[in-house]
């Protein structure tokens, strides 16, 4: 499994929900590539490590930013942060993930939104993410990274694999040109797969209406 940022390096993390009152995160500072189950730890929502959890651990940094996510969304039981490469050079570049270019990631994110840039591992971060994790399963963090949950871990994962592959195609098609979005009455008919398909968040038609 490539994880962009949360492979052999000790930056990017991922949390599963447990029940409805844990989650297992992974820790803070250790290779993610490389970690033992033992070395996951189980947490309260208030973020409390369970005395089950190994010593001498910390959790995530990023934990508050999983915590919100499994608060507001309990239909979601993975979340993964990670540092994918051209998904961030887009931010940084100014140009967002939002346009309904690529008529998989259509279906399967819908609009892809860009925080404003917050301190990583900070409280700004949950503030962030916190008015738009109940309408997206896909954030980009304004030169940072990218927040992506789903009803697994590993459905939060191809949902990054789904964001990050969009982020090449736009970055190389802006390369060789002008890069227009897709037509309404196609972006209409995606919409109707993404329902069909129970992918449909609430205000999906305002959004979609936005930025497409």
């Amino acid at each position: 499994m490539r994880l962009y940022g949360v492979g052999g390096l000790s930056y990017g993390n991922l949390s599963a929900r447990l029940d409805s009152d844990h989650i297992l995160a992974t820790p803070s500072g250790l290779a993610k590539g490389f970690l033992a189950p033992d070395q996951l730890l189980v947490l309260d929502m208030n973020g409390a490590v369970a005395p089950a959890s190994p010593p001498g651990l910390r959790p995530t940094s990023e934990l508050l930013m999983h915590l919100e996510a499994s608060r507001q969304r309990p239909d979601v039981n993975g979340v993964i942060h990670a540092h994918p490469i051209t998904s961030v050079a887009l931010s940084i570049a100014g140009i967002p993930l939002t346009d309904c270019i690529i008529p998989e990631s259509v279906v399967i994110l819908g609009p892809i939104p860009t925080t404003p840039y917050a301190n990583p591992a900070s409280a700004e971060n949950q503030a962030a993410i916190s008015d738009l994790i109940q309408y997206h399963d896909g954030i980009m963090l304004a030169y940072h990274g990218s927040l992506t949950v789903g009803a697994s871990v590993w459905e939060a994962y191809m949902k990054l694999e789904t964001l990050e592959h969009t982020a090449k195609i736009i970055a190389h098609a802006r390369m060789l040109g002008k890069v227009s979005p897709l037509p309404s009455h196609q972006v209409e008919k995606l919409i109707d797969a993404r329902n069909k398909l129970g992918l449909n968040r609430p205000k999906d038609d305002e959004l979609f209406c936005k930025y497409c």
